[in-house]
């Protein structure tokens, strides 16, 4: 038998890989015809049951897809779009589509979904699966629903559980659309029940969906309305997103505009703000951000913002405004941080009209303090305020800010001007270290302490220390003609302790010294109602009738003991009497016990020769005449207070009016200060 001719070697090895790889690629393609074939004929509904139960496991809430499901192949938006087209762009990606899903509430939440949407679409970029992540360039929401929901306990339905180990997929979403829907938000702790109805907006160049807020905050009316952008960029960091706002809560009135760029991390909110409400303290449930009480105000201004992973910063830039009748204006800036945000900025008012300040302690009537939204507390006939200090809100901030009024107005036209004062609450202490006004040239300056870092009703500690110097009288009334003359100055100083929750708590357990000199000055029943002295006004009508007096000196110095001011010295010396007077103060119950003990220096008015007894309340003193006493005994007593005056007085002569006035010769030399005990201490 013959043999067949050898074939060459190395050609049946070669030709045997080249058959594998084929085989093996033919199988590749088959298996990926076969693949695509399914995925494009497969009924994905019968895929819901397994999908739902694996959503409903990952979210830990039950998940259904009610309605139909659906997968379909679709180019990438970088062809529709007409940009360059790569190898990649050939490649056709899934477009998933999901009708009537459903995703309920978590356990102990209640019943009812947590959220709903009619549809929601998306494509799925395969090469990005290769670098385990899910990327979606866009997410689109048709008829969506939310409601989340907080109980009284904190439980909420937004937070979701994650695991201990870190994710290994990351999810890309760059975009979200969304159109015509409704969002809930009942927030049974901070008692917040709101409904935004969210709708499409055509022909509008900068938004793409407006929305209506109604509901209740806290008991009170919410209300407005607003518009957004369509597209929700989530990637790109320089495309803004359009927001506007215009809401009423309560009796706040919110209104913004602006912009948001890349709103996963409010990397750059920049927003025109306008605020106006009964009161800024109201802004505290609303912001965080402690304000003081105030009339009703309104503000306009520039807000930025921005979250960081440290914390976030706000900035209220360039604001304008009124304050009840007073302007302002200003810069602002809120820092949030361990272990309580700041606030800090400087703020100023060309025209300060002095019954604003009122509601800072309580000292507006109760028809402003119910307009303002506080309970009307002021008991009637009291006059010193009991509207408490909200001192539970103190440790919440820290704060240091400048405030400058450039000149301030008062109803009977005092002349203040140029009041300044530096805030600082640390700890929940706070300081207005200065407090300066300027006023009929001089100035009035103190230093303010409250301690409200304490717990409990009686939680400040309080410590003040004021002093007035060269307050010039006729500067003091430019508008009586009298005065024009008036030479002599208003010189005093007081220090004080105390601990208590409101201006009068405080006033009312308080402990120290006040000492005043006036020198050469007029006196008369027309300026004591310039003024607004009702006890004076009564007192000089009955000491010398209705006209202009002229007096030497009036030195006073009080020792405060619990509230209860005592007379050490009490001098009037008029160019008709000398007047010394006796008795106390009680600032606790407003209540006065003083004798007035006149003496003539002449004949010729008779009703000096009586002392006169003031007593009563601060808000109806009564004055009487004794007229039992006679004019000798009075005599007796202001040679006494002249033969021994108050020492204490003497630093008050010498800072003020000079040895050679009338209050120098009045009072002999001196050596003591004015000095406060700590607070909870009296003075002896």
């Amino acid at each position: 038998m013959s043999q067949a001719a050898p074939v060459p070697s190395g050609r049946t090895p070669l030709a045997r890989r080249t058959k594998i790889i084929l085989a093996s690629l033919a199988v590749l393609a088959a298996i990926a015809a076969i693949a695509l074939a399914i995925l494009l004929t497969y009924d994905w509904n019968k895929a819901r049951p397994w999908l739902g139960a694996k959503a409903s496991e990952a979210l830990d809430r039950p998940v259904v897809i009610a309605g139909d499901l659906k997968l379909s192949w679709e180019k990438p938006a970088s062809i529709m779009a007409g940009h360059d087209r790569t190898w990649r762009d050939l490649v056709p990606w899934p477009h998933l589509v999901a009708n009537d899903v459903h995703v309920g509430q978590p356990q102990g939440l209640g019943a009812g979904d947590m959220a709903s949407v009619k549809q929601f679409s998306f494509s799925l970029n395969p090469f990005a699966l290769l670098r385990k992540t899910i990327a979606i360039p866009v997410l689109r929401f048709d008829a969506p629903a939310v409601d989340l929901r907080r109980d009284k306990d904190g439980k909420n339905n937004w937070t979701f559980r994650q695991d201990e180990q870190p994710a290994r997929w990351k999810l890309d979403l760059e975009r979200v659309i969304f159109t015509k829907g409704v969002v809930k938000f009942n927030d049974a702790l901070e008692k917040i029940d709101l409904t935004a109805d969210v709708d499409t907006v055509n022909a509008d160049p900068a938004y793409g969906v407006s929305w209506k807020l109604r509901g209740t905050y806290n008991g009170g009316p919410v209300s407005g309305g607003g518009k957004a952008g369509a597209v929700l960029s989530l990637k790109q960091q320089t495309t803004p997103y359009p927001v506007q706002a215009d809401l009423h809560v309560g009796k706040t009135h919110i209104e913004v505009e602006g912009t948001l760029t890349k709103p996963t991390r409010l990397a750059a909110l920049d927003l025109r703000l306008k605020l106006a409400g009964a009161s800024m303290a109201r802004l505290y449930t609303l912001t965080g951000v402690l304000l003081p009480e105030t009339p009703a105000f309104r503000t306009e201004g520039r807000l930025t913002g921005e979250l960081g992973e440290t914390g976030s910063r706000w900035i209220y830039d360039k604001f304008t405004g009124k304050v009840g009748s007073s302007d302002i204006a200003g810069h602002l800036e809120y820092r949030t941080g361990k272990p309580r945000g700041k606030l800090s900025g400087t703020v100023s008012s060309k025209l300060l009209q002095f019954a604003d300040l009122g509601p800072l302690v309580g000292a507006d009537s109760n028809a402003s303090k119910q307009a303002r939204g506080v309970e009307a507390v002021q008991p009637a006939g009291k006059v010193l305020p009991v509207e408490s200090f909200r001192t539970e809100r103190w440790t919440a901030i820290d704060a240091d800010v400048r405030y400058e009024a450039e000149r301030i107005v008062r109803e009977k036209q005092l002349p203040i001007s140029k009041l300044n004062t530096h805030l600082i609450l640390k700890d929940g202490v706070l300081n207005l270290a200065p407090m300066n006004f300027q006023m009929a040239g001089g100035n009035m300056s103190s230093t303010i302490k409250l301690d409200g870092s304490g717990k409990g009703k009686q939680a400040i500690k309080a410590t003040a220390k004021v002093s007035a110097r060269h307050i010039r009288i006729k500067e003091l009334f430019p508008s009586i003609p009298e005065m024009k003359a008036t030479v002599g100055q208003i010189n005093g100083d007081a220090q004080l302790s105390s601990t208590g929750n409101s201006v009068a708590s405080l006033l009312g357990a308080s402990n120290g010294e006040i000492k005043a000199l006036i020198d050469e000055g007029t006196v008369s029943k027309m300026l004591l109602e310039q003024i607004g002295l009702n006890i004076g006004n009564i007192v000089l009508t009955k000491l010398f009738g209705d006209k202009q007096v002229k007096l030497n000196c009036m030195a006073t110095d009080f020792q405060v003991t619990n509230g209860l001011m005592q007379t050490r010295t009490f001098v009037v010396d008029t160019e008709e009497a000398v007047i010394t007077a006796d008795g106390t103060i009680n600032l606790a119950n407003e209540q006065m016990d003083l004798t007035l003990n006149p003496k003539t220096k002449g004949l010729r008015i008779f009703s000096l020769r009586s002392p006169l007894h003031v007593r009563g309340s601060f808000s109806k003193p009564d004055v009487s005449v004794d007229k039992g006493v006679l004019a000798l005994k009075a005599g007796g007593a202001v040679a006494l207070g002249l033969a021994a005056p108050a020492a204490a007085l003497l630093p008050l002569v010498n800072t003020g009016p000079g040895q050679d006035s009338g209050c120098a010769r009045l009072l002999a030399q001196a050596r003591e200060k004015p000095q406060a005990p700590p607070p909870g201490k009296t003075s002896r």
